[in-house]
């Protein structure tokens, strides 16, 4: 195999989504807890990243035994039918990361206690359950909102957890402000995935997926696009006034005409090798941002 045509079978472009709340979290552990564990947080970004590249392939892999559409889609469209891909090479690599990744999950157990062994099974969970049996959740209503709140704000909790478990108190209040801070990352996480299903609805409905959709029609999946969006900078804006971020996060507030005209683009048209990439931009340019603004605080 290529390393380029494995590249996009892990879909490597989308590793942004995890990275960032990662670091995220590293930067919340700093900032309100002093607390920074690089050990733990080397291991758990490796398991995290193999464990998110192997639910990419199984994503690929069940798409790819399950199309109805046999001509178009499954021999055209999915990596593994246009690249001529063996299913059992693709199978076996993902099977090899993910147990890679529960062996180093189970190190973190062991050193920072079960907390990250329920957070972590429910990560796998979530992660196996997305495109896989009989009702995966990619194909249910609520798979924006899972894999959003997966991405978005588990791997950000994980991350703290992990970077001050000496320290960490479970409470709500502690959870809330966690909370605040990684749900703007859950937001665009999950606003990429709902730009993904509006552009492929027609191809959705063809293949029997019944994405939210599918349900509230485009219109509607737009407005709640659009909602996300400002929704995910009112969290910027009070995350400094609750004391769980620097000041400096208000910067991010720069990107609000960038992420206004991605919004109006997208709303105007949604055509996936066209506009998707909206949604892609916002993503990318928002958490960023964030993230980058987060730090620089810490820093100065």
């Amino acid at each position: 195999m290529a390393l380029d045509v494995f590249l996009e079978l892990v879909e490597i472009k989308a590793k942004t989504a995890s990275v960032v709340p990662f670091l995220l979290g590293m930067g919340f552990s700093l900032y309100y807890f002093h607390s920074i564990n690089w050990t733990l947080a080397i291991i758990f970004f490796v398991a995290m990243l193999l464990f998110n590249m192997a639910v990419d392939m199984l994503d690929n892999y069940n798409d790819y035994n399950h199309a109805v559409d046999q001509q178009n889609y499954k021999q055209k469209t999915n990596i593994i039918g246009r690249e001529n891909l063996s299913p059992q090479l693709v199978l076996a690599l993902l099977v090899t990361f993910s147990v890679v990744a529960a062996l180093m999950g189970f190190w973190l157990v062991y050193r920072a206690g079960w907390p990250v062994l329920w957070m972590g099974m429910f990560c796998f969970a979530i992660g196996i359950w997305y495109s896989s049996g009989p009702y995966p959740i990619s194909n249910l209503p609520f798979g924006e909102i899972a894999a959003g709140f997966t991405m978005g704000v588990m791997i950000t909790l994980l991350s703290v957890y992990l970077n001050a478990y000496q320290y960490f108190t479970w409470n709500w209040a502690t959870l809330w402000r966690i909370l605040v801070v990684a749900l703007p990352d859950e937001l665009w996480i999950s606003n990429l995935l709902l730009a993904n299903n509006i552009c492929d609805a027609q191809e959705d409905e063809d293949n029997h997926r019944k994405t939210i959709v599918h349900f509230i029609g485009k219109r509607n999946a737009l407005a709640a696009f659009s909602i996300k969006n400002i929704l995910a900078f009112v969290m910027i804006v009070i995350s400094p006034l609750l004391g769980v971020a620097p000041w400096t996060v208000w910067l991010s507030l720069v990107i609000l005409p960038f992420t206004y005209h991605q919004n109006k683009l997208l709303a105007q048209k949604q055509i996936k090798t066209e506009t998707f990439i909206c949604a892609v931009k916002i993503l990318l340019v928002g958490s960023a941002t964030q993230l980058i603004t987060y730090w620089f605080g810490i820093i100065i």
